[in-house]
């Protein structure tokens, strides 16, 4: 194991017929229709997290809590951290200034309320806070917020950040000041290559996650990775989309535990909450001082 400061082990809470990528194929009205399996595989990834003495931050969506009460609640007893994934999974894009105001104050209502302690964090679906919607900043402000994870340091059609510091970082609003704990990239002969997690994390080599999360650690920042519960299931029902949809949800399913239980005796990692406990603003203004 890397004996450097931690980074961030995050995951974000959605079933496996909820992802944006079928968007145009499963219609959310037919979401009642599919058996779910979130409960199981958040329950091996609080298993693997415990066997390595980590801790992480779990982004949940608000339309699980009725559900899943007793598992937001397994989650917050194992000494993880409970924060926002929105409402309904409904990207940014697709949402009005109001529209977002209620998605992010009724989850952080309901998760509270399920977990009885505060919700600070925000990651927005499909990482969907791109140009040109910085007046969701202020929304999560204005709604109590504290911190946000949705920024993605690439240039990529459907969602992306361009030129946002590569490591926590302050975003100072008219209402206040956000941190932000921007997805993890790996810089290679001078493009920005997603290194965060996720589908990534299934298509790419290993060794391009390690690469990124210790170049982060030389520089004395903490990474932040994250990955979805389905991505940990390997006998999902297979749902019948197109070729392309299939292969971006599917591919590298089957390696997905062993990489992730790998990564965990690796490096160490912690919650967002706890990394800001230890690391107050003026250590976040440290981090983005540092050099890409």
């Amino acid at each position: 194991m890397h004996e450097t400061a931690p980074h961030v082990f995050s995951v974000d809470v959605e079933e496996y017929f909820q992802v944006s990528a079928f968007d145009g194929s499963i219609d959310r009205a037919r979401w009642p229709e599919f058996p779910s399996r979130v409960a199981a595989s958040v329950d091996w990834l609080l298993e693997a997290l415990e066997q390595h003495q980590a801790r992480g931050t779990f982004f949940v969506l608000g339309c699980l809590v009725a559900q899943h009460a007793s598992l937001i609640r397994r989650i917050q007893d194992a000494g993880h951290e409970i924060a926002s994934h929105g409402w309904s999974h409904r990207k940014l894009t697709s949402l009005s200034r109001s529209e977002f105001r209620e998605e992010i104050r009724s989850s952080k209502d309901a998760l509270e309320w399920v977990a009885g302690a505060p919700v600070f964090g925000f990651r927005a679906p499909s990482f969907s806070l791109v140009p040109g919607l910085e007046w969701a900043f202020d929304v999560l402000l204005e709604e109590g917020y504290r911190y946000d994870s949705s920024l993605f340091p690439i240039r990529r059609p459907g969602y992306g950040y361009p030129g946002t510091p590569q490591r926590p970082h302050e975003i100072a609003r008219r209402g206040g000041t956000l941190i932000e704990f921007p997805m993890t990239v790996l810089t290679v002969a001078g493009a920005q290559l997603p290194a965060a997690g996720g589908g990534y994390f299934r298509h790419f080599p290993y060794a391009v996650t390690r690469a990124a999360l210790a170049s982060y650690a030389r520089r004395g920042t903490p990474a932040t990775f994250y990955i979805h519960p389905w991505e940990v299931d390997p006998n999902q029902p297979r749902l019948p989309v197109p070729a392309l949809q299939r292969l971006r949800h599917y591919g590298g399913i089957g390696q997905a535990r062993q990489r992730v239980l790998r990564l965990l005796a690796e490096f160490r990692f912690t919650s967002i909450a706890r990394l800001m406990r230890t690391a107050p603003a003026a250590t976040m203004r440290a981090f983005s001082a540092f050099a890409s």
